[in-house]
């Protein structure tokens, strides 16, 4: 108390008219939000770091000065399972550009979309986007259903989605980073399979206009965004391409040439599965990989060893086809290490070391 100046009793009108009276002042002082239209989009991220953009040209990825760009790098796990292992932060991405990786993919289950909910999940996402800009390497999002998803028969439970949750999943990262150019790619549909007719009819023109309207949109939002289209057969397949391609720009294709695709006379094989597609559309191999029988986890169509390493990037090479091998993580498999500490298990040795040799 100051002497001559009595202090107000609280609860007495004198009091609470003088505490309105500082709020109402306070108020006034502060600036009112922006009211939000109606109609605005979702929110859209500020890029941290700066990578030049990618574009399509023929069957090249470029960048601004039209030099090829051929990405070589590492498929990771889910965020939201590398959360739940506990192996969620920067010193992921930072193992990655130890490999010299040049580009991320990141796939995102549709289970765990909305177990974690958008909002959450979309923090991983930023996260990841921004790690991998800073070390300097891009991104590939991919939405990871199997299954077919013209009659809503799908692989496991982890795999289950729906056209429109496809679309509004789509719709939201392409609103969130069309200003990014660490997100390079859009990986729409990581395996479109019927299992030989099992799950439903699958027609090459369907699935072709399911695409296209996914482009439609993606591309109203960001008309530089590259889309990337997997084949048939569990992404493996690509010989509808040649003759009815997906009609839009920008478009790159996906296959996913384990080693038991095809048991013999690879090359012959891959050139006429989807290799020939390399002739006028860049093609990105955003799965394969291999491991011994009876290792943990093995199963068909991944065994294999060094000869279909060394044949397999031997084909990538020759025709410019950007790839990242299956799985950076440790239980999943194929898996490229063996342990949290980053050791390369076999597959992961030789990758690693053509990664040190390819990515200059």
């Amino acid at each position: 108390m100051v002497r001559g100046y009595p202090m107000p009793i609280p609860h007495s009108p004198r009091f609470l008219a003088l505490n309105l009276l500082l709020v109402s002042a306070a108020l006034a002082q502060t600036p009112a939000a922006a009211p939000v239209p109606f109609s605005a989009p979702p929110a859209e991220t500020k890029a941290v770091a700066s990578l030049p953009v990618i574009a399509v040209q023929g069957n090249r990825f470029v960048n601004p000065a039209g030099q090829t760009v051929v990405f070589r790098g590492l498929a990771l796990s889910d965020p939201a399972e590398l959360l739940k292992k506990g192996q969620w932060g920067r010193r992921y991405f930072e193992e990655a550009k130890k490999w010299n990786a040049n580009v991320v993919r990141i796939p995102v289950h549709p289970a765990d979309w909305r177990r974690l909910g958008e909002v959450e999940y979309l923090k991983l996402i930023d996260q990841a986007v921004q790690w991998s800009g800073e070390l300097g390497m891009y991104v590939i999002i991919d939405w990871h259903t199997i299954g077919n998803m013209l009659t809503g028969v799908y692989h496991l439970p982890m795999y289950v989605t729906s056209r429109d949750e496809t679309f509004r999943f789509w719709y939201t990262i392409a609103e969130r980073y069309k200003n990014n150019a660490t997100v390079a790619l859009y990986e729409l549909y990581n395996e479109p399979t019927n299992r030989d007719g099992n799950m439903g009819p699958m027609p090459w023109g369907d699935y072709r206009k399911l695409v296209e309207d996914l482009t439609f949109m993606i591309q109203s939002i960001n008309p530089r965004a590259i889309v990337l289209v997997a084949g048939f057969n569990w992404g493996y397949d690509l010989s509808q391409v040649r003759y009815d391609p997906v009609k839009a720009p920008n478009v790159a294709y996906v296959t996913h040439p384990y080693p038991q695709k095809r048991r013999d006379n690879w090359e012959t094989n891959w050139q006429r599965d989807w290799g020939q597609a390399a002739d006028k559309y860049p093609i990105v191999a955003t799965e394969f990989g291999f491991m011994q029988d009876g290792e943990r986890g093995s199963h068909v169509p991944v065994i294999g060893d060094e000869k279909f390493g060394e044949a397999i990037i031997a084909f990538f090479e020759k025709r410019g086809i950007s790839w990242t091998p299956w799985v950076f993580d440790v239980e999943w498999t194929p898996n490229l290490i063996a342990d949290w500490d980053y050791t390369p298990s076999r597959q992961g040795a030789f990758f690693k070391e053509k990664l040190r040799q390819l990515n200059k």
